[in-house]
């Protein structure tokens, strides 16, 4: 997993037939197209301008040992890119560990980043190494650093700067040498400003912040990620894709892309799925469902009152359901957690009749 930087010209068909070499037949499977990769960037597909400052400031940082915060929404592949730093790296050879810091029950992450001893608390019938111990010599990566709860950012903030910890139940110090990279789609400095995020820690953070750009800015690179996973999903699936209708094309260019990289990921497996042909055939008509534009808010209306009728149109859209790959957090590209905080500052309640999930 890192990055991809693959070349237009073989994509650029009329009804985007994947052959590279004229003298093959305009039934080339796609299968017998990879796309080109570059060594040392595997996993990440495309060559837009942005997409191009973000690998510059990879190439720049990854050699060092500081800190990297990713900033960007739900699925626009920080993972991919806190691996391709960590493989340009001189820990390439070491782990790179990753938590997702939003996965784990806030009263077990503590134990899972610094491990514990047995009998340490209930339940603690083992002791167990935590992810930062399993990091040493290698890269940590912390994915939703912003759902860290406040009362165990200290103990983050101690061992980042001190590079030393202590597991849960002993008071045995232990050093370990770890480079982190953190990652977010929260607005961290706002949170800091309501506290909800400590100020020293953010700044620990925020060495070198590396924003990673959503899909909508992307739109040169959505044919070749296209490709790429029709590709992945026609072999997985033994399918043979070779055309894809320009129409068709050109609906994927276009759209927003709320939930990012991802949707575009589930869409195209999807589409594998449903296309019993050789022509890729995707359900557009998904796409037209779940593309809320932003009311027309009125050039006097502010800010604040936009983004009230924007999300009080997309969970009245979901029935109110928040959470979920249809859920209105996705749709809107923030997590769960940032949704309801912004709808409770806003004054947004569900119906009585309704449930929140």
């Amino acid at each position: 997993m890192g990055l991809n930087v693959v070349s237009l010209a073989s994509v650029h068909r009329k009804d985007w037939q994947f052959m590279s070499d004229p003298r093959k037949s305009a039934n080339t499977p796609l299968l017998e197209e990879p796309v080109p990769t570059e060594p040392g960037f595997e996993g990440i597909v495309g060559q837009s301008r942005v997409l191009r400052e973000v690998l510059e400031l990879v190439e720049m940082v990854a050699e060092t040992d500081s800190t990297v915060l990713l900033v960007g929404e739900t699925g626009t592949g920080k993972e991919l890119i806190a691996r391709a730093i960590h493989n340009r790296s001189r820990r390439a050879g070491r782990s790179l560990v990753k938590l997702n810091c939003a996965a784990i029950p806030s009263g077990l992450l503590e134990s899972e980043l610094f491990g514990h001893e047995r009998g340490a608390f209930t339940g603690a019938i083992a002791q167990k190494v935590g992810w930062l111990e399993l990091a040493d010599q290698g890269t940590l990566f912390l994915d939703e650093i912003g759902d860290v709860p406040v009362e165990l950012q200290p103990k983050l903030l101690r061992a980042l700067q001190e590079r030393e910890f202590e597991r849960l139940g002993s008071t045995r110090t232990k050093k370990v040498d770890v480079r982190l990279v953190a990652a977010t789609n929260r607005d961290l400095e706002r949170m800091v400003a309501e506290k909800q995020f400590r100020s020293d820690l953010y700044y620990r953070l925020n060495v070198f912040p590396i924003e990673v750009p959503p899909l909508r800015d992307r739109a040169d690179d959505i044919p070749l990620l296209v490709r790429h996973f029709v590709q992945h999903f026609a072999r997985r699936m033994n399918r043979v894709i070779e055309t894809i209708p320009s129409e068709t094309m050109q609906v994927l260019t276009r759209y927003r892309w709320p939930g990012n990289i991802r949707e575009l990921q589930n869409l195209i497996e999807r589409a594998v799925i449903l296309s019993t042909g050789t022509v890729l055939r995707v359900p557009l008509g998904d796409l037209r469902s779940t593309n809320n534009p932003i009311p027309d808010a009125g050039k006097h209306q502010t800010l604040e009152e936009a983004e009230r009728a924007l999300i009080l149109a997309t969970v009245k859209d979901t029935k109110w359901v928040l959470s979920g790959p249809n859920g209105a957090a996705t749709r809107l590209g923030v997590n769960r957690s940032t949704l309801q905080f912004r709808m409770k500052k806003l004054g947004i309640a569900r119906p009585w009749s309704c449930e929140c999930t």
